[in-house]
């Protein structure tokens, strides 16, 4: 059975599991050829995203509520995350090893990423969106946070348009190889770093962007 120490050993050798589909009981264990990743300091902040965090009309708050995000990066018509996963997610948050980064309007969860943490490496996992930007917003605090608390990595597992338009990109999979077992060495903390106000999330991009 699918537990917790596999999952970090796997995450460690540069491997990851996906379900089928929500109803599939088995895993498959993938090594790209290619590998997605944020650089941190190369987040792409557009117009309309920087009108949208400087507002500020939205709370942010992490690891509040772990379980809802994952649920909700769950619930749609095609996922990847099964029920074995979805156990064993909750078993690394327990023991602080997995993280969810939350977007809250008017008392609600609005959007939020969730990601496993080892050393310094950060493994996305999932993300969602019920209202207009708040995973995007959630992504940009993010990014800040995991510098902030000195991660060198940022994993996203693939590549796609939406991230490709946030910053991100692909590399090949032993350039990956060798970041990760840099960034394994490291001791980086996701709790410590507070969260910034919105005007300071955005010097910071700009100073870096």
């Amino acid at each position: 059975m699918l537990s917790a120490e596999m999952m970090l050993a796997a995450y460690a050798s540069g491997i990851f599991p996906m379900a089928g589909s929500r109803d599939d009981a088995g895993l498959h264990w993938i090594d790209p050829r290619r590998r997605g990743i944020f650089p941190l300091d190369g987040f792409h902040l557009s117009r309309s995203l920087r009108r949208a965090i400087r507002r500020g009309d939205y709370q942010i708050r992490t690891d509040a509520s772990f379980d809802a995000v994952v649920r909700a990066c769950a619930a749609r018509p095609e996922t990847w995350i099964n029920a074995a996963l979805e156990r064993v997610y909750a078993e690394l948050h327990a023991c602080g090893h997995a993280h969810s980064l939350e977007v809250w309007q008017d008392g609600a969860l609005a959007g939020g990423v969730f990601g496993i943490t080892l050393g310094g490496a950060f493994f996305g996992e999932s993300m969602f969106s019920a209202r207009t930007n708040a995973s995007k917003i959630a992504l940009a605090y993010l990014v800040d946070r995991l510098r902030q608390a000195g991660f060198t990595l940022f994993d996203t597992q693939f590549l796609t348009p939406h991230l490709a338009s946030l910053g991100a990109v692909e590399i090949p999979r032993a350039e990956y190889h060798r970041r990760l077992h840099s960034a394994l060495a490291i001791d980086a903390d996701y709790c410590v770093p507070p969260v910034p106000s919105a005007s300071e999330l955005l010097q910071r991009m700009t100073q870096t962007s």
